[in-house]
C-alpha cells in the first residue's frame, strides 16, 4: 500500500512538472514572468540606436505615441500588477518621476500580461502619476530588438534624440535610476 501511494505521488509530481514546462519557459511562472538577471546596459551617446516607433492604448483609454515626446528624456518601465519586484520599484519610479519632471523627463509605464482592472488598481495603490500603455500581449517589448526588455520589470531610458541610452533588466531603485536619468537629461 505504501509503495502504491509513493508511486502515485511521484507520478503526479512528474506530470505536474511536465505540464508546467510546456506552459511556461524555464524560470517562468504561469504568467510567463522570467526573473530578471540583473543585467543592465548604459550606452555612450555615440553608440546609441534609435528607439522603435512605440504607440498604443493607454490604461485610461487615451492614445500614446513615443515620437510626440521627442526632445524629452523618456523612461519606459515594463511592469505587471502580479510582479513582486514591480511592487518594490513602483514607489521608487514615482519618486524619480517627481524629481525629474521639471528637467524635461517623462515616464511612461508599459503594463503587460495583465487585466486592466488590476493594472488600474496597481497604479492607484502606488499613486503612480504618469501614464501607462496597456499592452497585455507584450508587443511593445518585442519592438526593442536591439535591447530587449526581456524580463519584468525592465526599464529603458530614451534620450532627447529618441535613442536608447540605458536598459535595466531588474527592479531599479531611486539611487540607481535617478543619477542615470539626471545625467541623460543634462546632455546637450
Amino acid at each position: 500500500m505504501f509503495r502504491v501511494a509513493v508511486a502515485a505521488v511521484a507520478g503526479a509530481l512528474l506530470l505536474a512538472g511536465c505540464a508546467s514546462e510546456r506552459s511556461a519557459p524555464e524560470g517562468a511562472n504561469p504568467n510567463r514572468y522570467v526573473a530578471a538577471d540583473g543585467a543592465s546596459q548604459v550606452f555612450p551617446a555615440d553608440s546609441r540606436t534609435a528607439a522603435p516607433a512605440v504607440k498604443g492604448e493607454l490604461l485610461d483609454g487615451g492614445r500614446f505615441e513615443l515620437r510626440k515626446l521627442r526632445g524629452t528624456v523618456v523612461v519606459l518601465n515594463f511592469w505587471a500588477s502580479w510582479c513582486a519586484p514591480c511592487r518594490l520599484e513602483a514607489p521608487e519610479l514615482q519618486q524619480v518621476h517627481t524629481k525629474t519632471k521639471a528637467d524635461g523627463v517623462e515616464f511612461v509605464g508599459v503594463n503587460i500580461r495583465d487585466d486592466k482592472d488590476k493594472a488600474l488598481a496597481f497604479d492607484d495603490s502606488f499613486g503612480i502619476a504618469y501614464p501607462s500603455l496597456y499592452d497585455p500581449p507584450g508587443r511593445t517589448a518585442i519592438q526593442f530588438r536591439q535591447v530587449p526588455p526581456n524580463t519584468i520589470p525592465a526599464t529603458i531610458v530614451i534620450d532627447r534624440e529618441g535613442r536608447v541610452a540605458a536598459v535595466f533588466r531588474k527592479a531599479v531603485l531611486y539611487d540607481e535610476l535617478h543619477p542615470m536619468v539626471a545625467k541623460i537629461a543634462a546632455e546637450e
